[in-house]
């Protein structure tokens, strides 16, 4: 597979780079990489947590050099000429540097000042920009006040202040929403169309690489494909298929045993039924087809994804992690929430939202950066007082016993929150200790947090240096010390790579299944389907909630295809915003 017709902008042969933990441990972040991009042409890489997409962007990009092999970009070589690089190129990190006491504006100035750019340049590119990103009606406010979309927009502007001629974008969307990621990818492809921009964008958005013209698919430092991606897509041809899942079981439920099959390559949920890859058409498919038959489907980009990783390696998911059972009573509401309202000054961050979820229920909590599901988490967890209405977690009142019932929950963070500069084992010590456990009850406990989430073999490493899915792990583990009765995720999953996501969503089905009530959020719409029930808020207040096979039946599917969860989504969000918020009923 090569990259095309066209010169190229991006030509490396044989690259090497290494780096050396503190731990003196030697990590191969490229390993004999061979790789192209042409001119005008928009390149995706995509690969686990360490496969070496960041440090890849980072030697094109001029900030770091191979231990071996050569890299030409636009012609210069990477070594030798990095400064006409850096001169050339756009770069926008996976958490780009705004200034967030500078207003829109400001920032653009500043990026302008850097890069030398002169005022009549600016003149010419400025109204450009800003039409391109949406944000002329903002160029007077704070970065720190804009929504997570927002700011994405404004670092991608920045990156384009002087007209590359190469963009380079370290997980552009991580953490935006669907109608951001929509938004930012209309213009990154406008980039590429109207100007002739190349592109080169790392992602954990398995549909966004499908749509680019060229895709890397890299794992442990190595290119494993590289080529258009429906000749990847074409790898999965006759070994994908879908089920309905038997009679009392969700499709959770059934993903998480197919997985466990020695033939099965690939599960996931797929909008009320579970899709699956199969290796070869001698596996046995007796052990999961008593009630249903399975239908062949055309492969997805994804599915040939999984293809190729799960052949590199002959190796299977993870076993069902193994949790202890809660005791609890029958399936009464755990989390009762009444005409909820967080008011911060005089803007409505929380507007009048009433929810419930069930013991053992695993609720999805959906809407726009900014829509107020992380102040909702907050107040549900007594990390924020409310201001007006009833919230009740585990039977007790978050009005007046805030700190009783923050024993009864974990909590893990929208961002990584643990302490970077200690060990695993020693985070799990502290939060262990921070719960109130004590002797050989906390250390049986951090033994088993170890051994669950398969954190041993790191035990002595900085937790700052763990590779993104292993950070999530972490934190969930810290968070399931105590073995609370109910679990809150803020949008875990961000950033993390397919197969992070994979293994998560084990766990959290393993936590169901032993009992344990969770509650999510989460900016990947197939993580939806995930759920039990979800409910959609925008602007403070509930759009839509219920079954995930009843709210995405208000989607507009594309091309005559059924609508996915992220159709919904976004129909849901732009219907509200059009006519002025109300409540679209899912089934309850």
């Amino acid at each position: 597979m090569t990259a095309g017709h066209g010169t190229l902008v991006l030509d490396g042969r044989g690259i090497k780079r290494s780096f050396r933990r503190n731990t003196g441990e030697i990590v191969h972040a490229l390993d004999d990489v061979t790789f192209e991009a042409a001119r005008g042409t928009l390149t995706a890489l995509v690969g686990p947590d360490g496969a070496g997409k960041t440090t890849l962007i980072r030697l094109a990009c001029g900030l770091v050099s191979p231990d071996a092999g050569t890299l030409e970009v636009l012609g210069f070589d990477a070594v030798r000429d990095a400064q006409e690089i850096q001169n050339r190129v756009g770069y926008m990190p996976q958490r780009f540097g705004l200034y967030e006491d500078l207003s829109v504006q400001e920032n653009l100035d500043l990026y302008a000042d850097l890069h030398g750019v002169d005022k009549q340049v600016r003149t010419e590119r400025y109204p450009r920009l800003m039409s391109m990103t949406a944000l002329a009606p903002f160029t007077r406010r704070l970065a720190g006040q804009l929504s997570g979309g927002m700011k994405q927009k404004l670092g991608l502007a920045c990156a384009l202040v002087r007209a590359p001629e190469l963009l380079l974008l370290d997980e552009p969307t991580a953490g935006v929403d669907p109608l951001s990621r929509h938004e930012l990818w209309q213009i990154i492809f406008q980039l590429v169309r109207e100007e002739d921009t190349t592109v080169l964008v790392a992602t954990s958005y398995l549909d966004e690489a499908e749509r680019c013209g060229h895709v890397i698919v890299m794992h442990e430092g190595k290119v494993l494909v590289q080529g258009p991606p429906a000749e990847v897509s074409r790898l999965a041809e006759g070994h994908v298929f879908v089920v309905d899942p038997p009679e009392g079981q969700t499709p959770r439920g059934l993903q998480s045993r197919l997985l466990d099959e020695d033939g099965i390559v690939d599960a996931v949920p797929d909008g009320g039924r579970v899709r699956f890859v199969r290796r070869d058409d001698k596996t046995d498919m007796s052990a999961y087809l008593k009630a249903s038959e399975a239908m062949p489907v055309p492969p997805r980009f994804e599915d040939g994804f999984m293809m190729i990783l799960r052949e590199r390696d002959h190796s299977k998911a993870a076993a069902m992690p193994d949790f202890a059972p809660v005791t609890h009573a029958a399936r009464d509401a755990v989390i009762e929430v009444h005409d909820l309202v967080r008011m911060f000054g005089n803007f409505t961050a929380v507007d009048h939202v009433s929810f419930e979820v069930k013991r053992g229920e695993l609720f999805g909590l959906l809407g726009p950066n900014g829509a107020g599901k992380t102040t909702t988490f907050r107040m549900l967890c007594g990390l924020l007082p409310v201001t007006s209405g009833t919230l009740r977690v585990a039977g007790l009142d978050l009005r007046t016993a805030r700190a009783s019932a923050r024993q009864r929950i974990g909590y893990v963070a929208q961002r990584f929150s643990l302490y970077g500069e200690l060990s695993v084992v020693e985070n799990l010590e502290f939060f262990g200790s921070a719960y109130g456990l004590t002797g050989e009850h906390k250390r049986r406990r951090i033994r088993e947090a170890l051994k669950q989430f398969e954190l041993e073999p790191l035990r002595e490493l900085p937790s700052a240096q763990l590779p993104g899915g292993f950070k999530q792990r972490l934190s969930m583990a810290a968070a399931l010390l105590h073995e609370p009765e109910t679990l809150f995720l803020d949008e875990p999953t961000s950033g993390a790579d397919p197969l992070a996501r994979r293994e998560f969503w084990r766990r959290i089905t393993a936590l169901g299944e032993a009992g344990s009530t969770v509650i999510i959020t989460t900016h990947f719409m197939e993580e939806a389907e995930y759920c039990d029930r979800i409910a959609i808020l925008d602007q403070g207040r509930i759009l839509a909630q219920g079954r995930p096979s009843d709210v995405r039946k208000l989607g507009r599917g594309r091309d005559g295809r059924p609508p996915t969860m992220e159709d919904a989504f976004i129909a849901i969000v732009e219907e509200a915003r059009s006519k002025g918020h109300g409540v679209l009923s899912g089934a309850a």
